[in-house]
């Protein structure tokens, strides 16, 4: 009986929607959840573990007993049951979780694939468009803030309100003015949880006067973190739907936010290449390139905005003729129009991904709207 049952279950995996993970997507699922009725990854089942086994009860399909009721179960639900159901209303903006999100070097954001399974069994929000507050245009509530000068985080009351197009923190709950307030147009917002050293750490990212400005915070709570980002997406959604009503919602989403093409260290020289090689801390945002001292500076200590190949931009393994080599690295040449880059890695592998990153990046054709971007370092 226990060898028809599992191979009972092998089968219905071969069902549409079954063959992947119910909540990242990940291909041949290895557990299920017997009350539930989907068929989940690894990952997954821990975070549906932490749910308790009065929302969701899982089994491995192979290494655990299964009876007979809980395979016609199985066989009576499944992945895309468990969609309509559990999925019905969830906003384009919600930020979804895939299980490739961390490929290409990218980090990991547990937060997210958390709050999106507490969200569709524990709290069922998208059974319900009352409870998804991150759409109401206006959140308000306190976040810890790292200080510019003190590095050090202290409580901040922060008010988005999407109506006035603003993001504005303030020092004191009673203070009239607030200490900063940022447009939500023109600001985005990323996980950072090994930056800051927190699960629920976020970066938000703005251009003042030229050159980006950062903030880092964090909520003690991983469901206000993941509902302060999606309320900044959904206040992006609704605006870029007025600017281009006939807009496909899958093209728009790609606009909310942006995750960084890479971040990581280098080692970067000075312009005449015979300064001693410095670490500075880089990170790729689009076309824009930066460097930081430390990887939490509310400023970068330069960028440079990268254009196209055929207007003077590429990046070449090793270094010009005459110009010194950082003792066991691995070097590379940032070539722009007005400068040229140099800069080394710690590791061969490093340095090919970042140039592949980089060439990538010149490889691109640059449209109008993007000239708006370009600064020299």
């Amino acid at each position: 009986m226990a060898e028809l049952n599992m191979k009972a279950l092998l089968d219905l995996l071969k069902r549409p929607g079954n063959h992947v993970c119910a909540d990242c997507g990940a291909p041949e699922p290895e557990w299920a959840s017997y009350n539930l009725g989907v068929f989940i990854c690894l990952e997954c089942v821990g975070i549906h573990r932490m749910l308790g086994t009065h929302i969701s009860k899982v089994k491995s399909l192979q290494l655990d007993n299964w009876n007979e009721d809980q395979v016609e179960f199985m066989a009576a639900s499944g992945n895309l049951s468990a969609k309509e159901k559990y999925e019905q209303y969830v906003p384009p903006c919600y930020r979804r979780p895939s299980y490739n999100d961390a490929q290409g070097g990218k980090k990991k954001i547990h937060v997210l694939r958390e709050q999106w399974i507490r969200a569709k069994y524990e709290r069922q929000e998208f059974m319900d468009i009352d409870k998804q507050t991150y759409l109401h245009g206006r959140k308000e509530g306190f976040l810890w803030k790292r200080g510019k000068e003190d590095s050090k985080f202290q409580s901040r009351l922060f008010i988005l309100d999407e109506e006035e197009n603003v993001l504005k923190y303030f020092v004191k709950p009673e203070a009239k003015e607030p200490k900063a307030s940022l447009r939500l147009s023109e600001i985005n917002a990323t996980f950072c949880p090994e930056k800051i050293g927190n699960p629920n750490g976020l970066q938000i990212s703005y251009v003042k006067d030229g050159t980006t400005r950062n903030l880092y915070v964090y909520s003690d709570d991983g469901q206000d973190i993941v509902d302060w980002y999606n309320a900044i997406r959904s206040a992006s959604y609704n605006r870029l739907k007025i600017a281009y009503p006939g807009a496909n919602d899958a093209d728009l989403v790609e606009l909310l936010t942006r995750e960084y093409v890479k971040e990581g260290y280098l080692y970067k020289s000075g312009p005449k290449g015979k300064e001693a090689y410095r670490q500075r801390w880089f990170t790729l945002d689009d076309r824009r390139l930066m460097y930081y001292t430390d990887p939490l500076d509310a400023h970068p200590k330069g960028e440079v905005f990268l254009g196209y190949k055929n207007d003077g931009y590429t990046v070449r393994e090793g270094l010009p003729a005459g110009i010194p080599k950082m003792n066991g690295g691995c070097s590379f040449t940032l070539v722009t129009p007005n400068r040229e880059y140099y800069l080394s890695a710690t590791s061969e592998e490093d340095q090919q991904s970042w140039m592949e990153v980089l060439k990538k990046t010149t490889d691109r054709v640059l449209y109008p709207q993007e000239q708006s971007g370009l600064k020299k370092i």
